[in-house]
């Protein structure tokens, strides 16, 4: 390359800050491997995708008390444990998984990206190794956001559609090509979506819904499980509905149990929460919706999700 050239790159803004970011990182990275600093363990916000965890997660997020990267880090704990090590196997991973070096990874990557402090973070893969994170981080408080199967499985059936149109919600990005070939809904879809179950094998030639209701499933059936390990006083559960038909409230409980102060802002935050539609798939919070999006697919699958709605404590008849 020509000096000049050179030059002109230099002086682009966009290189100089991606060039200063970068530097910035290798030095709080390197100040990690000297000093090794305290930092507290995490806050883990879980829950099956589409749940309600955006909304979720940008109210907490509003606390200062909480330093948080704004997306989801997937490649920084399947880096850890994932598909690509595990013998593609799923994304979740079990307390026998939990290496020191996998926190050591989590804290060195959060510590450069946010510097030291007490850090939110939003994976919705984490919903499948709760008990990995708890081994990690003995001390990490878990807040769990569950919402009625029916819409969030039809919330998925969107997703999976949208995702296959523009590569958003698609894991082959993540992970290059499955090992096996998928030809979900009869090979509408060649890829996963959202997320990697246990036992997605069995799923490939399923219906798209079957393929949803599993992930569904899947994710809050593990949440449940690892509730029971996991001390209460760092265990907190929402519903969704709840949070969309009191947001004061439900955050009021939530903030109080985290120990942070719920301040006017952050209640000026919460009474404005039905002007934050959050979704890229299928607008602003409202509850039922399954009836006019996907009725028949919801019909075929409600009998198999009925048990984990009703410990849920959802009516199917309602």
């Amino acid at each position: 390359m020509r000096p000049l050239a050179k030059l002109a790159k230099l002086r682009d803004p966009e290189i100089r800050a991606k060039n200063w970011r970068a530097l910035r990182l290798g030095a709080r990275g390197r100040w990690w491997d000297l000093t090794r600093p305290r930092v507290p363990d995490p806050v883990f916000l879980v829950g099956c995708s589409r749940s309600g965890t955006t909304v979720t997660y940008e109210t907490l997020a509003a606390a200062s008390q909480l330093l948080s990267l704004g997306y989801e880090v997937p490649r920084l704990w399947n880096g850890c444990h994932g598909p690509l090590n595990n013998g593609w196997a799923s994304e979740a991973a079990g307390r026998a998984d939990a290496r020191p070096e996998h926190r050591d990874a989590a804290l060195r990557f959060f510590y450069q990206h946010l510097g030291g402090g007490w850090v939110l973070d939003k994976t919705c893969i984490n919903t499948l190794r709760l008990p990995y994170l708890h081994a990690l981080f003995p001390e990490a408080r878990f807040v769990f956001i569950h919402r009625d199967g029916r819409d969030n499985i039809s919330s998925m059936i969107d997703g999976w559609r949208q995702g296959r149109t523009d590569g958003g919600f698609g894991l082959d990005q993540f992970f290059g090509p499955s090992p096996e070939p998928v030809a979900i809904n009869d090979g509408e879809f060649t890829q996963w979506h959202f997320f990697l179950p246990p036992g997605w094998r069995d799923y490939n030639h399923a219906s798209l819904e079957e393929v949803c209701a599993y992930q569904w499933l899947s994710a809050n059936r593990m949440a449940l499980d690892a509730a029971a390990e996991i001390p209460a006083e760092q265990w907190i559960q929402i519903r969704y509905e709840d949070l969309v038909a009191r947001p004061e409230a439900v955050f009021a409980e939530v903030f109080a149990r985290l120990g942070i102060p719920f301040d006017e802002p952050l209640r000026a935050h919460c009474r404005a929460l039905d002007q934050r539609p959050t979704s890229i798939v299928s607008g602003p919070p409202q509850r039922a919706k399954w009836r006019t999006r996907n009725p028949e697919a919801i019909a075929r699958i409600l009998p198999r999700i009925r048990p984990l709605m009703e410990e849920l404590g959802y009516d199917c008849d309602a």
